[in-house]
């Protein structure tokens, strides 16, 4: 009963002061019609990786230790020592995926006085060079990677 009688004098009190009829009044009040919602754009989606243009290889050269860097454009041949490098495709894998490259390479020996000799044709992984390896007594070539 005490609580009752403490709600009634609550709205009693809310009622003089306006409150209530306020509230009451905004409830009842028809709102207006949402606007309909603007025709938003999906974000684009991110552009697709660029092909690779380029093979980067290493060769080595047995006799003089040394490894050299070669850059080898696609559909272009480069020289390393008496071999000539045709670099014909290079894939490379998406940055989400375990890495990996690997590229399609012709090899030819140029001798002096001869026709050059194809001594390599076939795919070589970055991951795995011995997979698919040049074998050559004086050159050592292998893929690192595309770009």
């Amino acid at each position: 009963m005490r609580l009752r009688a403490a709600a009634a004098v609550a709205v009693a009190f809310l009622v003089g002061a306006g409150l209530i009829a306020n509230a009451f009044a905004q409830a009842q009040a028809p709102r207006p019609a949402p606007a309909a919602p603007a025709q938003a754009k999906p974000p684009a989606p991110p552009p697709p990786p660029a092909k690779p243009t380029l093979a980067v290889l290493q060769g080595l050269d047995k006799i003089t230790a040394r490894v050299t860097t070669i850059k080898a454009p696609l559909g272009q041949s480069v020289r390393f020592g008496t071999l000539e490098i045709q670099a014909k495709a290079c894939d490379k894998r998406p940055p989400e995926e375990p890495p990996e490259s690997a590229a399609y390479l012709e090899i030819r020996e140029l001798r002096p006085g001869e026709q050059p000799a194809k001594i390599f044709a076939g795919w070589m992984f970055a991951s795995s060079p011995a997979l698919s390896a040049l074998e050559h007594p004086v050159y050592d070539v292998w893929v690192t990677d595309c770009q």
